[in-house]
């Protein structure tokens, strides 16, 4: 075909499927229904719900069945009909959500839970160390259980998608939330974020410039207000700056600067991540007492401790407090105010990967074809397959690349 013969794309893209089809025979094995589970979480604590109903109507449509306990996803919105028209069972029972071959939580998993599952199933859900002790990880040894961590799991170019998609969340309602508490009927100063003509806009410290704080900057900047970045790798700085496309007031981290930038604040969000432990403290109680009364802090980071030494962790239903006059915002799981948005991100991560591991619950050859999902493999038939696990919590390690490489 010459360069300028005109080409009509829609029958370029069509004409074959008219054309008679050679005959293929089915070769291997036929794939095996698999049920997967989505229970209830405590919603005093968690509002999402792990799989949503449009990405149940693709599991089944694989085949899959999908058992969902009734009330699931109430607190996102989503009525227990939402989940049945999409071909899901609604259950009223937990122990028979957790008989499911695969469960998925959007919380960490409890030892009671645990207890309910069959031996040889699998659990997706968060890995929260504060929260576990040895027992939790002993009964996961002795019901043989394959347990992913969804916060680790990786995709080929090395990110952490769950993390990432939580961390962009965060960083926008973190702004939302200093808004929203901003104003006189939350006990704030009664201050607009972006100002209006003649009167100058509020002014937003962002300690980080990772995920959270990119998102925090851009949500700051689209609304008017002044900001100013703190952050001790300068390349985060220079990449944030050419993420928003413009100049922005940044700062390596030097204690009488910030706190010199704290007093005439209106918002401080505290965006700091630690790879390993406690997030470093760089706000101390006395560059908080000296901040503006009714100003907001919203500490991102409590849930590694908090960059900031006046906070104290708080709940969805208990939020804030104040303290030297100054609202304090230290929900740790925050994407969960957002729930729906939360919960449909959340469901289009974990979909193709319940796809690929339904097949037959083939889940060896997905270990050992996807490095980045064997990542977030901690446990695997009664072995604790995560090194440092094993260190922590005393408890014997062997290396999943070994296991699977021996029943391969």
């Amino acid at each position: 075909m010459s360069p300028s013969t005109p080409v009509s794309f829609s029958k370029f893209f069509t004409e074959s499927q008219f054309e008679t089809q050679e005959e293929r025979l089915a070769v291997g094995e036929r794939s095996k229904s698999v049920t997967i589970g989505i229970p209830k979480e405590d919603h005093e604590i968690e509002n999402r719900v792990s799989i949503v109903p449009n990405s149940i109507r693709t599991l089944v449509g694989f085949g899959h069945r999908v058992v969902v306990e009734s009330g699931a996803g109430d607190n996102s919105n989503f009525s227990d009909h939402d989940f049945s028209e999409a071909g899901a069972e609604i259950s009223h029972s937990t122990d028979e959500v957790f008989k499911s071959d695969i469960v998925v939580k959007i919380s960490p998993a409890t030892l009671e839970e645990i207890d309910m599952m069959h031996k040889d199933k699998i659990i997706i859900s968060p890995l929260q160390l504060p929260s576990l002790n040895q027992e939790y990880f002993l009964k996961i040894k002795e019901k043989r259980i394959t347990a992913l961590a969804m916060e680790y799991l990786q995709s080929e170019d090395g990110s952490f998608p769950i993390v990432r998609i939580m961390s962009e969340m965060a960083g926008v309602v973190a702004l939302q939330t200093a808004a929203e508490y901003l104003n006189n009927t939350n006990g704030g100063r009664g201050v607009m974020l972006g100002g209006v003509s003649g009167v100058p806009p509020a002014k937003v410290v962002i300690l980080g410039a990772g995920v959270v704080g990119e998102f925090a900057t851009k949500a700051a900047v689209s609304l008017g207000a002044s900001v100013r970045i703190f952050d001790n790798d300068i390349t985060k700085l220079m990449r944030l700056q050419s993420a928003v496309g413009r100049q922005l007031h940044t700062s390596a981290i030097n204690p009488v600067y910030l706190g010199y930038q704290l007093m005439s604040a209106d918002v401080v969000i505290g965006a700091m991540h630690s790879k390993h432990g406690r997030t470093p403290i760089l706000v101390t109680e006395e560059m908080v007492s000296k901040m503006k009364e009714g100003s907001v802090i919203i500490d991102v980071s409590i849930d590694q401790g908090g960059c900031i030494e006046t906070s104290e962790v708080t709940s969805h239903k208990n939020p804030i407090f104040t303290k030297h006059g100054v609202i304090h915002y230290c929900v740790p799981n925050i994407a969960s105010k957002v729930s729906r948005t939360a919960s449909v991100a959340v469901s289009n991560i974990l979909t193709p990967l319940l796809i690929k591991a339904g097949n037959n619950i083939n889940i060896e050859e997905l270990l050992y074809n996807k490095v980045g999902i064997r990542n977030g493999c901690y446990a695997y038939k009664g072995c604790i397959t995560n090194e440092y696990l094993g260190r922590r919590f005393g408890l014997k390690y062997t290396s999943l690349d070994l296991l699977l490489t021996s029943k391969m």
